[in-house]
């Protein structure tokens, strides 16, 4: 049986990517890449989590999660690189008219669309694609779990490329905790050889990894500008991209897909990308960047119950160790375990 997900999470480097809050990490959430425009965050001090703000992070672990469910139902009549083309495309109008509603302009500089462009290749294009290929062999659910590593990855390769992302000794042991994570899950089947359920899994940790690095560039080529126009450049940068991938690969997209399937595509477009990053945005400024990390770890008991719910899929005991140590590995790496009351 096909079984496919999709990379919701869009994105750890949203979290990093403003010019007055330096010290927020941006690997603490798996997914998105934008800037926090100046009015998103003001006060240092540490919001709480409000009844409102608990709704919100359930909303969006929801429509992050659901993402791998509505992939699995697109597989069934859609390459992998046309679903990633269908997820970035259709997203596009939704923002355009929030950008629209909120009186900001479509950028000019070369140079800005230019950092877009690479935004969506490691953002968009390379994790969604990967990560699509690798769900045609594996369960949704374990795809959400091995999505997880996102973040504990993010931590490291920050601390390597930028001087105010240190490489500290959390970061190290959360990386540690992942990989052993990883390799829960993975088992010692990788060391006898590579077959494509093997292959698949590690189609999603690279999707992780091209996350990681998205971060780093989010900080460095988009700082500073507003993070809705952020969220659209970069997927209108996708877009361009998968365009002619796509059609290379794949073929022209068909159109004359079921009722089931074109549901599935319009929503991982318009609720886990688009609705997605605007809640994430009205999360950060509600709860804060360290609460806003919280999603990370219910997105997968989303995934896993819709597919066990709805896709009769079933996970094995090394699947749910696996995303306990990557879920202890990212507390550590956010350093919420040694954190001290002040």
């Amino acid at each position: 049986m096909r079984k496919t997900s999709v990379i919701t999470r869009a994105n750890a480097s949203l979290l990093r990517l403003h010019p007055k809050v330096p010290q927020i990490r941006m690997f603490r959430v798996a997914l998105c890449a934008a800037s926090c425009h100046p009015s998103v965050m003001t006060d240092q001090t540490s919001p709480r989590i409000t009844s409102l703000s608990a709704l919100m992070l359930v909303a969006l672990a929801a429509v992050w999660g659901g993402s791998f469910f509505f992939a699995e139902i697109a597989l069934r009549e859609v390459p992998p690189l046309t679903i990633t083309l269908h997820r970035v495309f259709w997203s596009i109008p939704v923002l355009f008219v929030v950008i629209r509603a909120l009186g900001l302009r479509l950028p000019r500089s070369p140079r800005l669309w230019g950092a877009y462009l690479i935004m969506g290749a490691l953002n968009n294009a390379i994790p969604f694609s990967l990560i699509f290929w690798g769900q045609v062999q594996i369960e949704s659910g374990l795809a959400s779990i091995l999505n997880g590593t996102t973040a504990v990855f993010g931590a490291v390769v920050a601390g390597l490329l930028l001087r105010d992302e240190p490489l500290t000794a959390p970061k190290l042991i959360g990386a540690l905790f992942g990989l052993a994570g990883v390799a829960s899950i993975m088992g010692l089947d990788l060391l006898t050889g590579l077959d494509l359920h093997n292959l698949a899994q590690l189609a999603i940790i690279g999707a992780a990894l091209s996350y990681a690095f998205a971060s780093v560039w989010g900080k460095v080529a988009l700082a500073g500008q507003p993070p809705q126009m952020n969220a659209l450049g970069m997927l209108i940068g996708s877009t361009l991209l998968m365009i002619p991938v796509a059609v290379w690969v794949d073929g022209l997209p068909r159109l004359d897909l079921s009722v089931s399937v074109w549901a599935a595509l319009l929503a991982v477009a318009v609720f886990s990308t688009a609705l997605a990053y605007l809640l994430y945005f009205a999360i950060l400024k509600r709860a804060g960047a360290a609460n806003l990390m919280l999603v990370t770890l219910m997105i997968p008991p989303f995934a896993v119950g819709l597919g066990a719910a709805f896709l009769g899929e079933s996970l094995g005991p090394e699947a749910f160790l696996g995303f306990g140590l990557i879920a202890v590995g990212l507390l550590i790496s956010d350093g919420r375990l040694f954190r001290r009351k002040s």
